[in-house]
């Protein structure tokens, strides 16, 4: 279960100054539906739930996620019911029209619809006693799926012959990536974080798991928040995916690259530095909230 696919490092043949070498990561490869940290993630959850001899795995999200897009893709793959907890009612009637839960769906995926209010009640006791009133027994992987196990599966992506970079670079959406990579990452290498998100919240969350201190969030690269995109941003991932062949989500990936990008332009890399980026996967986004904007790239 979760065997891993061997894949490598891909250069970036594009100019950069001071004789920066920038690399791409392609975890977004392992697998064609639960690609890149969404495979790390779950590996050792799915390996739990299966050790405790559970049938269900329950989970949350909301109507674009990676997270649940690829949970329900492994629960096919691999023998389990899945139940996605899904903020925002009113898609009940409607989620047919939403790629990532048509696609959840056609996997096998069930679906609970609840307010944006409940939702943010997701992680309380009583909330859980409720679901597994309504549900029975069940695993339980958290929103984006970070948890100790999802942690110890991203403590997997940095290899050997990665001891060569001096830079180590990931999005960030809940943390759980991150503090992997920062676990495993070698002496003098330097991890950096690139938040998909608004505010200060993710240091925290990334401390609960991390250990050492050897990294930094770079917040300036969010474009407004969450799933929020700029022009310049789609300009960039188009001109990005003609000049290399790589092709990246404009939740996460497109952000970080964008950002290394322009630090490297800013100078703010020593020169003949090496950057290993982590493509984490999250194509399925095209196809979603993005649609639209897939003729260009």
């Amino acid at each position: 279960m979760f065997e891993e696919k061997e894949i490598a490092n891909q250069y970036v043949p594009l100019s950069f100054k001071d004789n920066i070498g920038l690399y791409i990561k392609r975890e977004d490869q392992l697998h064609e539906e639960i690609s890149g940290n969404k495979f790390r993630k779950l590996k050792y959850n799915f390996l739990r739930a299966r050790a405790y001899g559970c049938k269900t795995i329950l989970t949350f999200g909301g109507a674009f996620s990676n997270h649940i897009a690829a949970t329900a893709a492994a629960g096919k793959a691999y023998g389990f019911k899945t139940i996605g907890i899904i903020r925002g009612e009113e898609l009940a009637d409607k989620y047919l029209e939403n790629p990532t839960l048509r696609k959840a769906a056609a996997n096998g995926m069930s679906f609970e619809f609840i307010s944006r209010e409940a939702y943010r009640l997701k992680a309380t006791p009583l909330f859980i006693e409720d679901l597994q009133r309504e549900f029975g027994a069940f695993y339980l992987i958290p929103e984006g799926g970070t948890n100790s196990l999802a942690v110890k599966g991203c403590e997997e992506i940095l290899k050997a012959a990665d001891q060569e970079f001096d830079y180590i670079c990931s999005a960030v959406g809940t943390g759980g990536t991150l503090a992997g990579l920062i676990n495993t990452a070698g002496q003098g290498q330097r991890v950096l974080g690139f938040p998909a998100l608004k505010g200060d919240f993710l240091t925290a969350e990334v401390r609960k798991f991390a250990r050492g201190d050897q990294w930094e969030l770079i917040g300036d690269y969010h474009f407004g928040g969450y799933a929020k995109t700029t022009p310049v941003l789609l300009d960039f991932l188009s001109d990005f995916y003609a000049r290399t062949g790589i092709l990246l989500d404009p939740v996460y990936t497109g952000k970080m690259v964008f950002g290394i990008v322009d630090l490297i332009d800013k100078g703010c890399f020593p020169q003949g530095a090496k950057i290993l980026a982590i493509h984490t996967g999250g194509l399925q986004g095209w196809n979603s909230k993005f649609d639209s904007e897939l003729v260009k790239i």
